[in-house]
């Protein structure tokens, strides 16, 4: 009797986990699909609005007081060089950063503050950068309200989330390819250099491509450091045709990016200019949909190479 009895709560207990697991599923099912179905409404709303606006002159004219003469000329190539500066300052410092802390620094207490203040990082708010990169780049070092100050601010955003996803993708490494190469005779950075960093390359190459696609997107740290709204023309080319061929000026020039140029269509009354941010809007996603594709697909391949 005594066993048909604890047979029998065992079976409840079983039998009310299993209960919790199907609750569990379904509500988890019903919040992804209410936020898939929302993304789905917003986005076929912008497609129908601004798909008609898309055309060879909207991406080649400058923003216009006329809206069926507007563009987004300055828009994008702001958008785009200054994602060129976010690269190159956030991603060698973060990945760089990463593997020091993970492989190279000793397991201490300032250590410890250092980890947990990077990760606490990861979730200020935006505006919060912008204030220190307002105070920092614009005033104390005197870049002014240039591209280069907007670069270096949403360098500052993403930075700790290239940070993280660098110590998450080397962490993701097995202990014995380490082990193994040190039993061989390798040191310590030809064992990152030839092992960790190859396998954890589609890692933190997502959460470069991750971050990059946040910080595309972000409005207020250019706000705060005084992007301008209207701007009828282009940055210095980077590319000059006299030796020596490259030019900086353009680091310096003032700018606006694609979320600006949408906020100011959006605060105008004139219905043509609300159809006018639908089509800017449709190609900032585009632009970040393209990103994170690009990350799974660089993901897969390199995953694919690898031969443990």
């Amino acid at each position: 009797m005594q066993n048909e009895k604890d047979l029998s709560v065992i079976r409840a207990i079983i039998a009310r986990h299993k209960m919790l697991d199907v609750v569990f599923m379904t509500v988890g099912v019903f919040v992804l699909m209410v936020a898939i179905l929302t993304f789905m409404a917003l986005f076929s709303h912008m497609l129908v609005e601004g798909m008609p606006r898309l055309s060879w002159d909207f991406f080649s004219s400058f923003p216009s007081r006329r809206p069926e003469s507007a563009g987004i000329l300055s828009a994008w190539v702001g958008t785009t060089l200054v994602m060129v500066v976010t690269a190159f300052a956030a991603v060698p410092m973060g990945i760089g950063a990463g593997i020091y802390l993970e492989e190279y620094a000793a397991k201490n207490l300032l250590t410890e503050i250092i980890e947990v203040n990077v990760t606490n990082l990861a979730g200020v708010p935006s505006i919060i950068y912008g204030l220190l990169a307002l105070s920092l780049f614009v005033h104390q070092l005197e870049f002014g309200q240039s591209i280069l100050s907007a670069g270096l601010a949403l360098a500052l955003l993403i930075l700790p989330i290239v940070i993280v996803a660098t110590r998450e993708a080397i962490r993701a490494i097995p202990v014995t390819i380490r082990e193994g190469a040190y039993a061989l005779g390798a040191t310590r950075w030809q064992t990152v250099s030839d092992h960790i960093l190859p396998y954890s390359a589609a890692g933190i190459l997502t959460g470069v491509i991750i971050g990059l696609a946040r910080a595309i997107g972000e409005t207020a740290p250019i706000i705060t450091i005084g992007a301008l709204t209207f701007i009828a023309f282009l940055p210095p080319s980077p590319i000059k045709a006299e030796f020596p061929y490259l030019s900086m000026e353009w680091l310096m020039a003032p700018f606006t990016v694609m979320p600006i140029q949408m906020f100011n269509w959006v605060s105008r009354p004139e219905e043509a200019f609300q159809v006018n941010a639908a089509a800017a809007g449709l190609v900032l996603v585009m632009m970040t949909l393209t990103m994170n594709a690009l990350a799974i697909y660089l993901r897969y391949r390199m995953r694919k190479n690898i031969k443990w």
